[in-house]
């Protein structure tokens, strides 16, 4: 059976700690734990469970902390978790007999991850796989008995443990300026945070914090597009940007982004377009008409154009009064488009608009 060390970072969580460590335990042989900066009595809790508890200087840098919690770590495996995470009985035994029947060769164990979507700020999914539990020395191997080379790929066995993950609180407005200073530091992001931002900003973000990361977005735009990486940020920046357009009631730049979606122009050729094509005070619905009239093919319109962006002419749209199309715009967002960083956007979101034109009721964003 393999000894497992349980490294976790906290920073004021008396309200759950508790319920973490009561949970995991006695499944575990070492127990460390790294505090951030706690004012309340979260170090307290702690050493009921461990006398290994470290001070960590906070320097916003999550991954800093984590590995300085899994350099304490003195066992073969190391177990990274939350303090509002819970592992209930049926899990327990689980976690149990992947201790007794693990293979020495894997490396990474992912579990169910089930959380809690009260506070949820990024995540679409409420079940998702993730890596917990870490083998802590690596032992490097050949392979292919001929042109051997080193596996550098971890081994991962996908586990049916499930993690539950219960925040009592929403954690978004910690995150965002973590992310702006990220911004204001380094002036930009890799592939996963760019990501991890777009969801956060667009889902959680005030009013005030979209519009802080409307350069940042519209600069991605600029880029030129070469590999896919590049393509998938274009698309979370027009998603975000679908969202502010919206919100300022800019007409021209929604419609700039329609276009750029779909046409094989850059965004600036697009751009230009729009600006010189109408002014300030163009109707949405009167931009919508010329660009079908161009784009006649629907499939293309409907591949290349995402849920958010849909969603959001379809609510200015409606904001404009133009009632049956928005519901096309709505209906088409539903049925025909995918959603970028908010899977609401194809669901949820367009069918409590298409109620309120039902009832004949409108709202302002």
């Amino acid at each position: 059976m393999i000894d497992v060390s349980l490294c976790m970072i906290v920073k004021n969580e008396s309200e759950v700690l508790d319920r973490c460590l009561k949970s995991i335990y006695d499944l575990v042989e070492e127990i460390i734990i790294v505090d951030t900066g706690s004012v309340d009595n979260t170090k307290e809790i702690a050493r009921k469970y461990t006398d290994k508890i470290y001070d960590f200087k906070w320097c916003d840098d999550f991954a800093a902390a984590r590995n300085y919690a899994f350099s304490k770590a003195t066992k073969e495996y190391i177990y990274s978790a939350d303090a509002d995470e819970v592992v209930d009985e049926v899990n327990r035994k689980k976690f149990l007999d992947l201790k007794k029947a693990m293979l020495p060769e894997i490396e990474i164990v992912q579990m169910i991850y089930h959380t809690d979507m009260t506070y949820n700020t990024t995540e679409n999914f409420t079940r998702d796989l993730r890596p917990k539990l870490y083998k802590r020395l690596r032992n490097f191997t050949w392979i292919n008995p001929i042109h051997e080379t080193v596996r550098l790929e971890p081994v991962v066995y996908n586990s049916d443990i499930e993690i539950l993950h219960m925040p009592t609180s929403n954690h978004c407005q910690r995150d965002l300026n973590l992310f702006e200073k990220i911004l204001e530091k380094e002036g930009e992001l890799n592939n996963k945070l760019h990501m991890m931002y777009a969801r956060e900003v667009y889902k959680s973000g005030t009013d005030e914090q979209l519009l802080k990361s409307k350069d940042y977005f519209e600069n991605i735009l600029h880029k030129q597009i070469i590999t896919n990486e590049d393509y998938d940020r274009a698309k979370e920046a027009i998603a975000v940007l679908s969202k502010i357009y919206n919100m300022e009631k800019d007409n021209k730049g929604l419609l700039t982004l329609l276009k750029y979606s779909v046409s094989e122009l850059s965004y600036e050729e697009v751009r230009r377009e729009i600006g010189h094509n109408y002014d300030n005070n163009v109707m949405l619905i009167d931009g919508i008409k010329d660009f079908e009239n161009e784009f006649r093919n629907v499939r293309d319109i409907n591949m290349h154009v995402s849920a958010e962006l849909s969603l959001h002419i379809g609510i200015r749209l409606m904001e404009e009064k133009m009632l049956e199309d928005s519901r096309k715009w709505l209906l088409r967002t539903i049925h025909k488009t995918r959603s970028i960083i908010d899977v609401d956007s194809t669901t949820k979101i367009p069918n409590e608009y298409l109620q309120l034109i039902d009832s004949k009721k409108l709202i302002q964003i």
